[in-house]
């Protein structure tokens, strides 16, 4: 019984030591500051032109969770796929009550205007910055 958890016992020690050795490297290989501000906001190598607070349109971010949630519940398709020869018509009837619920969320999404970041930012008060 003890012979059946070494190679998961053997996963995790590569685990921690892979990352342990790149902990180390990385903290052997770091630039050092001698005493300046590390955390200061710095991106794709140069100093920010603005002030980094500043409101962002909320239709893109609609949109990234609406693309996330009908890509998690398309991934649940493949093991059905897999399966459905062995479970015969009651695996294929529960797929299309699946499909046609992600169809439907798919088209309240679409009428409510969920889709349509284009029509949202070019409708937004002027005074609001993007």
């Amino acid at each position: 019984m003890p012979q059946a958890y070494l190679p998961i016992l053997l996963a995790l020690a590569v685990a921690f030591a892979l990352g342990g050795v790149l902990l180390a490297v990385s903290w052997v290989a770091a630039k050092r500051t001698g005493g300046r501000v590390k955390l200061s906001t710095y991106e794709s190598g140069l100093p920010l032109l603005d002030r980094s607070r500043k409101r962002l349109s909320i239709a893109f971010f609609l949109i990234a969770i609406d693309f996330v949630v009908f890509d998690v519940e398309a991934a649940f398709l493949y093991p059905w796929v897999t399966v459905l020869r062995e479970g015969g018509w009651p695996i294929f009837w529960a797929v299309m009550v699946f499909v046609g619920l992600i169809l439907i969320g798919f088209a309240y999404v679409w009428k409510k205007g969920g889709l349509e970041i284009v029509t949202r930012v070019a409708n937004r008060p002027r005074g609001l910055s993007a």
